[in-house]
């Protein structure tokens, strides 16, 4: 199949094969629900930033701990762990009963889980929503990456698009919830976020967008014998570069509003006080949308070289944007608004390559569970790079915290060099 170059349009070039329309239908759904995916998930740090102001002290028991950007940090850490942990079985349960199925239950959990969120009274309350909502994110990238890879001919502009959707509810969501927080508190926000995962699971159950199960799932046994086999190959070592790339992003974009919030450059921006208006929030937001750029620039070279190539240039993108935000942020004014767009577009220009690299090594008999590993090591082990942030953020500096994601790229580029040198592409 042959997409238009216009990232709006899902128009074929040639139309000629009469199951176009229905790939084009599933592609549209997809972008919906994975619109919805991340629009809850980048709409969390926004919250952050206010629970660090709101909350003085998280009582556990007996025990007190004082809030900080390390102890909200490994709050918010689990809900994000559980995004990425399951979905290994979440792909699991794509190839048993169908990615529909489970893509319509990810969007009905997801939306009582920032219902619960909103009536949330405290840090232990909202750490235990977070929970609910990791675990029912966690199924959709494996369940929507299986459609992809198995049902749409173009590959890789059908990665591309999926991106793009998930790239507009990731910038449109941050968005939206800081203009609804100039006007009603955070748990009313969180209700009004809460309100269309229902309407798109809606709409998922009146399309037919394909890729029923075959069955082809087995039990326990089967999964850890699946897992066996792709670990065995070279699928051991994407599953690493894609741990690289989930810590980086985890690392940069937890705390990016609180970051922002304290460049004293970014809150003069606004001619109307910060307080009133909070830039850095429009600014985190902006930052994010542009991400459909990098989406679309990645899925369009995932068609043009090989993807180990790709993951190279990526991650010396990321090396050089690390460094390069961090002298950004001292200088101030302009220079911190060009850098967000070039980290916005390179935070997101890796994923179609990472996905593409997926598909490219692992078989597609299982597909459902090599993607689900796949977000196990990007937002469940790459969760703790919300964790890292926060320590780096309470124990050391700004600047330091860029250090380490910079050397956490260069371990990336090291291991796309290795993949191009040694890797196995299954037959």
């Amino acid at each position: 199949m042959h997409w238009s170059s216009d990232p709006t349009s899902f128009a074929p070039l040639h139309p000629t094969a009469c199951v176009e329309p229905a790939e084009r239908q599933t592609v549209r759904v997809l972008m919906l629900a994975h619109a919805m995916v991340h629009t809850y998930e980048l709409s969390i740090p926004l919250f952050v930033s206010i629970w660090l102001v709101q909350f003085d002290a998280i009582a556990l028991g007996a025990m007190t701990l004082a809030v900080t950007p390390a102890s909200v940090g490994a709050v918010v850490t689990g809900g994000y762990a559980l995004f990425g942990l399951g979905a290994v079985p979440g792909g699991w349960l794509t190839d048993r009963i169908g990615p529909r199925t489970v893509i319509i239950g990810c969007l009905v959990g997801m939306g009582v889980s920032f219902l619960l969120l909103a009536v949330a009274p405290g840090i232990p309350a909202i750490a235990v929503a977070l929970l609910c909502w990791g675990a029912a994110a966690s199924v959709y990238h494996p369940a929507g990456l299986t459609l992809i890879s198995t049902t749409i001919t173009d590959r890789g502009r059908g990665f591309a698009y999926h991106g793009i959707g998930g790239n507009i509810g990731i910038g449109i969501g941050p968005l939206v919830t800081a203009l609804l927080l100039l006007v009603v508190d955070w748990s009313t926000v969180a209700v009004v976020l809460a309100l269309p995962a229902f309407l798109v699971a809606l709409i998922t159950t009146r399309v037919d967008v394909g890729g029923r199960s075959v069955g082809s799932a087995g039990g326990l046994r089967a999964l850890i014998g699946t897992g066996r086999s792709l670990f065995a190959g070279s699928f051991a070592l994407v599953f690493i570069i894609v741990i690289c790339s989930g810590l980086y992003y985890r690392g940069v974009l937890t705390f990016l509003p609180e970051i922002l919030a304290t460049s004293s450059h970014i809150r003069g921006l606004s001619p109307i006080p910060a307080e009133t208006v909070a830039p850095e929030r429009f600014v985190y937001a902006g930052l994010l949308l542009v991400g459909v750029l990098g989406q679309y620039l990645g899925g369009r070279l995932t068609d043009q070289l090989p993807v180990e190539r790709g993951l190279q240039i990526a991650f010396g993108a990321m090396v050089t944007i690390a460094l390069g935000f961090a002298v950004a942020l001292r200088l101030g004014g302009g220079w911190v608004l060009l850098a967000g767009g070039v980290l916005g577009v390179v935070l997101f220009f890796i994923q179609p390559l990472t996905q593409a690299t997926v598909a490219e090594f692992t078989p597609p008999s299982a597909r459902g569970v090599s993607y689900g590993f796949t977000y196990l090591g990007v937002f469940g082990v790459g969760a703790t790079g919300g964790l890292l942030a926060g320590v780096v953020l309470t124990t050391a500096s700004v600047p330091a915290l860029f250090g380490v994601l910079a050397v956490l790229a260069v371990g990336g580029l090291g291991l796309a060099v290795l993949l191009d040198a040694v890797g196995v592409r299954p037959v």
